[in-house]
């Protein structure tokens, strides 16, 4: 029975984790400054098999919408570029507000600032 060995996972170094937690920081506040009042942006970060992110919206109305990151070890000596950063952001924050006009359908008057 010939099988392929299961590839061990690299752990990452200190200066790996603080990039991931550097590259989601971002994400997180960069989603954060697309939202009104009544959205919940977090994260979770998981390391122990190699580095996976999540950054989830909680919307006020609707479901909550989430991205992964799961870069390999050697893109985190680079960092995340702040386009990608941007690019996530606005994404999560779009689906976030689609979330809440499909929960709530024609029923809001809308208001101006």
């Amino acid at each position: 029975m010939g099988g392929t060995q299961p590839t061990a996972v690299e752990e990452l170094s200190a200066g790996q984790k603080d990039a991931l937690r550097h590259a989601v920081a971002g994400i997180v506040a960069e989603t954060e400054s697309y939202l009104p009042e009544g959205y919940h942006v977090g994260s979770e970060l998981t390391t122990a098999s190699g580095a996976t992110a999540t950054v989830a919206v909680d919307p006020p109305a609707g479901h909550p919408v989430t991205a992964g990151y799961s870069p390999e070890p050697d893109e985190l000596e680079g960092g995340l570029d702040t386009e990608t950063q941007r690019e996530v952001a606005q994404g999560l924050a779009a689906s976030a507000v689609l979330q809440v006009m499909n929960a709530v359908g024609d029923g809001i008057t809308p208001t101006g600032r």
